[in-house]
């Protein structure tokens, strides 16, 4: 009876054992899937091509800074500047509120600057997520208070879409926002076409700037194919319907109205840039010519050297900044690798537009 008696006190623990776990692993599933749609519930809405990733820059220093310290420092002077650091704040909160309350300031919270990034190719594809992150900001930027800086890089492209490039950083402007671009490397021909629109220009001592002219340049093969008795016929209606061509046999009169059409694109060019920046003596500098950081300041095509990063760390002292970029949704092929050949494609394409581009900035 008593070896029974264990048997069954033995089973008894084993079921109740599993009984226990079986519901545990139920509320623990039921607690993630619970907590999973609150999360989705709280988060913004992320739209079907893409949706904007927000950092604050005030937070990502100061979380270097909190690391640094911690390792280099006693524990004695750390506690002593913090409650420096307190101090500092209280006093400039006190002071934000008195102008407030004067009337100096039309309300109580700190400037936001809103940074993006460009780096540009050829065809300036960057455009498609810059318009996006304008689009959003604009809708909650105080024009009377915010800033918004752009990290551009870019050797130029095609005249048409830098074109568009430009145009989007003019939507800024005409918001009544303070713009400025920051050049860490190159901001060259449609690149400096787009920095041009900015209220202020700042670059690293030996960024590249400049480069305020148009090039074309297409190869023409007519005479190989005509050694080898190969016929192209290029029919158009429309005298100038085709100027140049790769495969034709190029004329002078097709010759000459592909440079003037070019000369009136540099026209364009120079018009633009000494429209936005009209402290520059844009027939000096409009030669096509490029300036390194410390010259471009000479000739006045930036307003002051500094990189980015010092920049924007000298503006999280007054300012509250967020980072802004549109980050497009990557479809399943993509995901899987199909982009890596796709990106390879996209490199001839671009190798090949740029040898063969009506004109290119």
């Amino acid at each position: 009876m008593r070896v029974l008696s264990e048997g069954f006190r033995l089973e008894f623990l084993v079921d109740y054992g599993t009984f226990l776990a079986k519901s545990v692993t139920v509320v623990a599933a039921l607690l993630v899937v619970v907590s999973g749609m609150v999360a989705i519930a709280s988060k913004p809405k992320r739209g079907a091509h893409g949706f904007l990733e927000v950092t604050k820059l005030n937070d990502k220093f100061q979380e270097m800074k909190e690391m640094l310290e911690y390792h280099v420092m006693d524990k004695h002077s750390l506690k002593a500047r913090h409650k420096s650091e307190k101090k500092e704040e209280k006093a400039r909160d006190k002071a934000m509120a008195k102008k407030v309350k004067a009337g100096e300031l039309p309300e109580a919270r700190k400037k936001h600057l809103y940074v993006l990034d460009f780096n540009g190719d050829i065809r300036a594809s960057a455009v498609d997520s810059l318009r996006q992150a304008i689009s959003g900001l604009l809708q909650v930027a105080d024009a009377d208070n915010d800033e918004v800086v752009v990290k551009l890089e870019s050797g130029g492209g095609m005249v048409h879409s830098y074109g568009l490039a430009s145009a989007q950083l003019q939507r800024i402007k005409d918001h009544g926002l303070k713009l400025t671009v920051c050049v860490d490397k190159v901001a060259a021909s449609g690149g400096y076409m787009m920095a041009c629109v900015a209220d202020k220009i700042v670059a690293s001592p030996f960024a590249v700037l400049g480069s305020i002219g148009v090039v074309a340049q297409i190869p023409n093969v007519h005479r190989l194919l005509k050694k080898n008795d190969i016929d192209v016929e290029v029919l158009t209606a429309g005298e100038f319907k085709r100027t140049l061509t790769v495969f034709g046999e190029n004329t002078d009169k097709g010759r000459q109205k592909f440079i003037k059409d070019l000369e009136d694109t540099h026209v364009l060019f120079k018009e633009f840039v000494n429209e936005h920046r009209p402290v520059v003596d844009i027939e000096k500098v409009a030669t096509g010519d490029v300036w390194f950081g410390r010259r471009a300041l000479d000739v006045k095509l930036v307003d002051e050297l500094v990189t980015s990063d010092a920049y924007l760390m000298q503006a999280c002292k007054e300012a509250t900044v967020y980072e802004i970029k549109f980050v497009e949704r990557k479809s399943i092929p993509e995901k899987l690798g199909l982009a890596a050949s796709v990106g390879v494609e996209g490199a001839i394409e671009r190798a090949w537009g740029r040898l063969t581009a009506r004109h290119s900035l």
